[in-house]
């Protein structure tokens, strides 16, 4: 049987150390300020971490085992896009509950390093942008717009964390990346300037997967079908001789 103190211990002295540091970003913070918000002694943290860095690798983490945890809570729309936004939600309200954690997950930045556990998220959102993919719903590569999505998302969460809240400027950027990796065109209506297949294929870019209009295999071919015509009318178009010629 497992003694419910030690957990309770080891998670007391990540949350003084997330908290600290999120506090004091880019100071170092003494061990023993450690040790004394959570309420232990120094030989205690040495116990369970080993050293300083090993505290702070330890809430890194604990840090995306919770963020995983609350992901893996949502279930999936059957969208990728959907999911995108989504989970681009949820990251930004993580991010606001927990300051500390975040601010070690993704603000402690150092050149050509990242935190190993962040690898865990990115293929999260790499396997939904691989599947928006298949479904014809990206306009550049899947590494690409999890790129964008993400640097994105974690420029708002900083943002918001170090100022004050601001759900609609999260909801501006969010919809502008989503834009930008799936086609669409902020403040543009759907057929101005498009050929009838593009203004087809725009409108069913915002239709669910699984509507009840029409089956979610339909609706992925119907999808494919509009992003070949356009992408092959496109094409054609820019090899086309000039008539004034």
């Amino acid at each position: 049987m497992v003694d419910g103190r030690v957990g309770n211990t080891r998670d007391r002295l990540l949350r003084a150390a997330a908290d600290l540091i999120a506090a004091a970003p880019g100071e170092p913070v003494p061990l023993r300020a450690i040790c004394d918000a959570a309420g232990v002694r120094l030989p205690t943290l040495y116990h369970f971490f080993g050293s300083k860095d090993g505290l702070l690798d330890a809430v890194v983490e604990h840090g995306f085992d919770q963020y995983l945890e609350l992901k893996g809570s949502r279930e999936s729309t059957g969208d990728p896009i959907r999911d995108i936004r989504d989970g681009w939600d949820a990251h930004v309200a993580f991010g606001l509950a927990n300051p500390g954690f975040y601010a070690l997950m993704y603000g402690q930045v150092t050149p050509g390093r990242r935190p190993a556990a962040q690898d865990r998220t990115n293929a999260i959102l790499l396997e939904l942008t691989r599947e928006a993919q298949r479904r014809g719903r990206l306009v550049t590569t899947p590494e690409r717009a999890a790129g964008h999505v993400l640097a994105a998302n974690v420029g708002v969460t900083l943002h918001q964390i170090t100022g004050s809240p601001d759900p609609d400027l999260s909801a501006d950027v969010r919809d502008a990346t989503l834009e930008a990796i799936t086609g669409g065109r902020p403040g543009r209506r759907p057929d101005a300037g498009r050929s009838p297949a593009e203004a087809a294929a725009a409108v069913l870019a915002g239709l669910p997967d699984d509507n009840t209009a029409l089956d979610a295999p339909e609706t992925v071919l119907l999808k494919k079908w509009l992003a070949a015509v356009v992408r092959d009318g496109t094409e054609c178009s820019a090899g086309a001789p000039n008539d004034t010629d």
